[in-house]
């Protein structure tokens, strides 16, 4: 085959995929995660039912490529004229979480967590790719000179705690919107971390010698 055909080919499916993930995302809101079928998306979409699983697996990667997708056009440091801080893009972040369709991110979260299979894969994968995106953006900072293993380590630590800490208060103002004020406790997390990070390559004690799971604590040296 051409190249000029494999390329056309390319553009269908990236199309075709489109083209659910739109469906999939409009049926979501209107009708919730369990009330909506491949039938259902098949129909909004006019892509053939038997074409959604092709693409996504089964309908929890397809909801986890929705989320995905809704996440990266709303924070997208790209868009941005210099290195964002973390105060613009948690703003934009509070944005996507008022927008009414954030709640599918847990929507699924239950049983990824009580399972080892495909969903828990998926999940998984899906958790692992937003503290990939918070590493590049540390490593965008990271000084000269610094011990890379070190540095990456340090840069992982830092991206599950940040990305624990912003969906912990993202659930929170889902479950209790009255009785936390989203924007506010935002701004101060992102302002707690961006104090921290201006040591996190320097003074910080490097992760190797810091007690792992309880397995060295109490130990001493000889």
């Amino acid at each position: 085959m051409s190249s000029r055909g494999q390329r056309r080919i390319d553009e269908i499916g990236d199309e075709s995929r489109r083209r659910i993930l739109d469906a999939a995302e409009e049926l979501f809101a209107e009708r919730g995660f369990d009330r909506t079928s491949f039938v259902d998306i098949s129909e909004r979409s006019g892509i053939s039912r038997g074409s959604i699983p092709w693409h996504f697996k089964n309908k929890h990667g397809l909801v986890m490529a929705v989320v995905e997708r809704a996440l990266e056009r709303a924070v997208r440091v790209e868009h941005y004229p210099s290195l964002p801080t973390l105060t613009e893009l948690f703003d934009d972040y509070a944005n996507w979480v008022r927008g009414g369709n954030s709640a599918l991110m847990f929507m699924i979260l239950t049983e990824a967590m009580s399972s080892t299979g495909a969903v828990h894969r998926q999940y998984q994968e899906f958790l692992a790719q937003r503290r990939r995106g918070v590493g590049l953006w540390l490593r965008a900072q990271r000084p000269e000179g610094v011990d890379p293993k070190i540095a990456s380590k340090r840069e992982r630590a830092f991206a599950a705690a940040l990305t624990g800490a912003l969906y912990g208060i993202h659930l929170h103002a889902l479950i209790d919107p009255d009785g936390v004020d989203l924007d506010e406790a935002l701004r101060l997390i992102a302002a707690q971390f961006d104090k921290n990070r201006a040591d996190l390559w320097n003074t910080l004690p490097a992760l190797d010698d810091a007690p792992h799971n309880g397995r060295n604590a109490g130990k001493t040296s000889d």
